[in-house]
């Protein structure tokens, strides 16, 4: 039956026509083809008739506005009742989000500005009667502060706010930055950006705040015993050898003391003369044999390393406990050497993270 362009206006008679066409249709067709034309026409068969349910709207309302009375009708099974809870009915140190972006102004030690894209993760406590909560209260309480030149101060304000949203007693703020720092070449006069993974953590634990500054340092690691070993090579049998080295990253994590600022620059300097053989950004021939003779200079174990690390925060005020993880990445063997040195209670623990190693890692 083809009834188009024959009536403008159907009346009833048409419409129990067409109505009785597409029944006759759908009773025979596959029921993707059914689906592909209407979903609404699958009602039509033979037991699948829903007389309380009416058809839905498949135009989305762009005009469409959300207003309070609508909004106290929504469900919000996150703040539900505790009958609610699945598993046990347990305290959650910490449930929040994780990597949420957006650009951050930060205040640097020359007293310069610079926005950097952070990646933040908030967590907070929760008690053992509560569902859950609502995670965009942590990216709402954060963008309030977002404008602002980023300091611990700051952060913690975002935390006092997200803290009172969620009825919250114990909390985290993270927020990790690849911070850039301008260096010169060895030699050449050359200079490139260097960049440095950082991280901001603020904790709060039974209203007690600490406040810890993460860095990773990448740096070239010659071994000491290979070094004498090709040493021994060219005196004794006039045999040309080289030592290996590779290169190394170390985590360091340092307690932010009350008082003077820690800036990241003061991080990143405190690191570089504790082990001289940072990664280059920039070389020209004078500058990779300068590297090369910094290197024979400077050689260390991956032992030597944490101690040199250590000394250098143990040293500075500013600083309480801490903790520094290393990985020397092998080019002799095809494992790493390893190795974590912590002081104070904030970072001792008799467990580590399985993968806590493999994590330091220089992202290419």
């Amino acid at each position: 039956m083809n009834v188009q362009g024959r009536i403008e206006t159907p009346d009833n008679d048409d419409a129990r026509a067409a109505l009785d066409v597409l029944r006759a249709w759908a009773a025979k067709a596959d029921p993707v083809e059914v689906a592909q034309l209407d979903p609404a026409i699958a009602r039509l068969l033979p037991g699948h008739e829903v007389s309380n349910y009416p058809d839905l709207s498949r135009d989305y309302d762009a005009d469409f506005e959300a207003d309070e009375t609508y909004k106290a009708t929504m469900p919000d099974l996150q703040n539900g009742p505790s009958s609610l809870i699945v598993g046990a009915h347990t305290r959650i140190e910490h449930v929040g989000i994780s990597n949420f972006r957006l650009p951050v102004r930060f205040h640097t030690r020359d007293n310069g500005d610079l926005t950097l894209e952070a990646s933040v993760t908030g967590t907070v406590s929760l008690e053992a009667e509560k569902k859950g909560i609502n995670m965009s209260r942590v990216m709402r309480s954060f963008y309030v502060h977002a404008e602002k030149t980023f300091s611990f101060e700051v952060m913690e304000a975002a935390l006092d706010d997200y803290m009172d949203d969620l009825e919250s007693f114990d909390a985290r703020l993270m927020m990790r930055v690849s911070f850039p720092v301008k260096r010169p070449s060895l030699r050449s006069g050359l200079e490139g950006w260097q960049y440095y993974d950082i991280a901001l953590e603020l904790i709060e634990t039974a209203g007690v705040r600490t406040k810890v500054i993460h860095l990773d340092y990448v740096y070239s690691s010659t071994c000491p015993c290979s070094l004498e070993l090709s040493e021994h090579a060219r005196a004794s049998r006039g045999q040309l050898a080289t030592p290996h080295s590779q290169r190394s990253v170390a985590r360091i994590s340092a307690v932010v003391e009350p008082g003077e600022v820690l800036w990241f620059e003061d991080m990143i300097d405190l690191a570089r003369a504790a082990v001289p053989t940072e990664t280059q950004v920039m070389v020209k021939r004078e500058d990779e044999q300068a590297f090369a003779e910094l290197n024979a200079a400077n050689p260390i174990f991956v032992e030597d390393a944490v101690r040199a690390f250590a000394e250098r925060l143990l040293a500075d005020a500013r600083i309480g406990d801490f903790r520094i993880v290393a990985s020397h990445q092998e080019s002799l063997h095809s494992h790493d050497a390893v190795a974590m040195l912590t002081e104070g209670e904030t970072f001792a623990s008799a467990s580590v993270d399985p993968k806590l190693f493999a994590t330091l890692i220089h992202q290419g």
